[in-house]
C-alpha cells in the first residue's frame, strides 16, 4: 500500500470520530507496510485531553509491540499533528510522520512550528503533509459548518405561542445519552424548534428512522437504538413537535394530522435519508405510514409495531376508543402511572423519564390533542392520505417488511395488527411478544436483533 491508501484507512477512523461526536481525525500506524493500530480523536467521551487519534494510535502500537519505542514504524494522521502529539511521536522514535490537512492554528509540523526540524533533539522524525490533504480538510469543514449550524439551531428563538422544554426536565433521565440534533427552519416548523437523534455514519448501508406515538417521545427506542449503531448502521429519531424535547405549541389547535406530516416529509428531504427502514409505533404509524409513498426511493424497508392506518371508512377498534374516551375525561392522566400500568417491568425512573418532557398543563397539548387527531371520518384531517397510503401498501410498496405485535395490547392490539398485515404487501407473519402490551419497545432489544437479521437479506 502507498501514502493515499494509509491515508484513506485514517480517513476511516476520522469518519467514526465524527460520527461519535468528536473532532474527526484520524490515524493508523504502519509497520513493514502492515497497520498495527488505529486511533480516532476521543477527549469528549473519554474526558481525557490527552485522547487525540495519534496518542490513541501510538498507544495501541505501543501495546501491540510490547515496546514504547516504535522504531522502524509510520504514522499517518489527517490533520497535522500538535505539540502534544508531535512530542509523543518524537519519543516513540517514529521513522516517519504523514499527515494530511495542514493546521494554521496549533499545527507543529510547520504550520506553526515545526518540531521535526530541530536538529539538536536527539532524534529526528521526517515528516510529510499534504496526503489527501483535501478530503481530509473537507471533513473537517464539515464538521465544523455542521456544529455552527447546530449552535445556532439550539439558539433560536422560542415562539411566543409555544414552551421549549428545560434541560433539567432530563437530568434525571438514564439509558439515553445521545447528543441532542435542532431544526427550525423547514417551512412547516414556521420557527418552532424540532429535536431529533442522529447517530452512526450518513455511509452506513441502512439508515432506521425511528418514529414515536403518543404519549411518548424518542426515549422509546433506547433498547432498539443500541442494537441497530452495533450492526454498524445509523439511527435517527425525531421528537413530534409538541413530544419530548421538542418545542410545544401552548394550543391545542396547532396540532393537525397534515401539519404533523409535512413536517416529517420535509425533516426527510433536509437530511436527504435513503436507504431507510421505517420503525414505527402509534401515531409513529398513523403519520409515518403515509410517507413512502412521497418518495419510495428513499425507503428500503418497514417494521411495523402495534400501529394501524386510520383511513376513515372502516372503524377504530374498540380498544382505542376506549383510549380516547379515556384522554377526553382525563385530560390531564398521569404519564408516568400510564407506563408504570403497561410495562409492569419498568421502574420507576423509566417511568418518570416518560414524563419528563410533559411536566404541567402548558406542555401537555399534544397529549390533548392527538387522540382527537385521530381520522375517524372519510372527511377527516388525514384520511384521504391515508387511503392513498393504504393503496400504495397493498400494491406499490417495492421493500421488506416485518411486523412485531405486543399480544398484551388492548388498543392496537393482534387483531388490529392482522389487519394492517392484510395490507402490507409481502408482509410475513408478525413476531408476537406475549408480555409486550402496547409499547412493544420496552421489549425492543429481541426485535431489534430479529429486524437486523431480517433487513440484511
Amino acid at each position: 500500500m502507498n501514502d493515499p491508501e494509509f491515508m484513506s484507512l485514517a480517513l476511516e477512523q476520522a469518519r467514526l470520530a465524527a460520527a461519535a461526536g468528536e473532532v474527526p481525525v484520524g490515524a493508523v500506524v504502519v509497520k513493514d507496510g502492515q497497520v498495527i493500530s488505529v486511533g480516532r480523536n476521543a477527549p469528549v467521551a473519554s474526558h481525557d485531553p490527552t485522547a487525540h487519534a495519534e496518542i490513541n494510535a501510538l498507544r495501541a502500537a505501543a501495546a501491540t509491540l510490547g515496546n514504547y519505542r516504535l522504531d522502524g514504524c509510520e504514522l499517518y494522521v489527517t490533520l497535522e499533528p500538535c505539540a502534544m502529539c508531535s512530542g509523543a511521536m518524537l519519543h516513540a522514535r517514529l521513522n516517519r510522520v504523514v499527515f494530511g490537512a495542514a493546521d494554521p492554528k496549533t499545527g507543529a509540523a510547520g504550520s506553526v512550528v515545526d518540531l521535526f526540524s530541530q536538529a539538536r533533539l536527539n532524534h529526528q522524525t521526517a515528516a510529510l503533509g499534504g496526503v489527501l490533504a483535501d478530503e481530509c480538510g473537507a471533513l473537517l469543514t464539515e464538521f465544523f459548518r455542521t456544529r455552527r449550524q447546530e449552535l445556532r439551531v439550539a439558539n433560536a428563538p422560542l415562539r411566543e405561542d409555544a414552551l421549549r422544554p428545560a434541560d433539567a426536565q432530563f437530568a434525571q433521565v438514564l439509558g439515553y445519552p445521545w447528543q441532542p440534533h435542532y431544526l427550525h427552519d423547514l417551512p412547516a416548523l414556521a420557527g418552532l424548534r424540532m429535536h431529533y437523534l442522529d447517530e452512526g455514519s450518513a455511509q452506513a448501508p441502512l439508515t432506521w428512522v425511528c418514529l414515536h406515538g403518543n404519549p411518548s417521545w424518542s426515549y422509546l427506542y433506547r433498547k432498539m437504538i443500541p442494537v441497530f449503531l452495533a450492526a454498524g448502521d445509523r439511527v435517527l429519531a425525531p421528537d413530534l413537535i409538541g413530544f419530548g424535547k421538542s418545542d410545544k405549541p401552548k394550543r391545542e389547535t396547532a396540532h393537525t394530522f397534515t401539519w404533523h406530516r409535512q413536517v416529517l416529509l420535509e425533516w426527510v428531504e433536509r437530511l436527504d435519508l435513503r436507504d431507510v427502514v421505517l420503525v414505527v409505533q402509534d401515531w409513529g404509524g398513523l403519520l409515518g405510514l403515509t410517507l413512502p409513498m412521497a418518495a419510495p426511493w428513499r425507503y428500503r424497508g418497514l417494521l411495523a409495531m402495534n400501529t394501524t392506518l386510520a383511513t376513515g371508512d372502516s372503524p377504530l377498534s374498540p380498544g382505542f376508543l376506549a383510549w380516547r374516551e379515556m384522554c377526553a375525561r382525563n385530560p390531564e392522566f398521569d404519564v408516568a402511572r400510564l407506563f408504570a400500568r403497561g410495562n409492569p417491568h419498568l421502574s420507576a425512573a423509566q417511568c418518570a423519564a416518560y414524563a419528563a418532557p410533559f411536566p404541567d398543563r402548558g406542555h401537555r397539548a399534544a397529549l390533548r390533542a392527538f387522540p382527537a387527531m385521530v381520522p375517524d371520518q372519510p372527511g377527516a384531517d388525514g384520511a384521504a392520505v391515508s387511503r392513498q397510503a393504504r393503496e400504495f401498501w397493498s400494491s406499490e410498496w417495492p421493500g421488506q417488511t416485518m411486523m412485531a405485535v405486543g399480544a398484551q395490547d388492548p388498543v392496537l392490539g393482534l387483531p388490529v395488527m392482522q389487519d394492517l398485515r392484510g395490507i402490507l404487501r409481502g408482509c410475513p407473519e408478525p413476531v408476537v411478544i406475549g408480555q409486550a402490551g402496547h409499547f412493544v419497545p420496552e421489549h425492543g432489544e429481541q426485535i431489534a436483533h430479529a429486524a437486523v437479521g431480517y433487513f440484511a437479506r
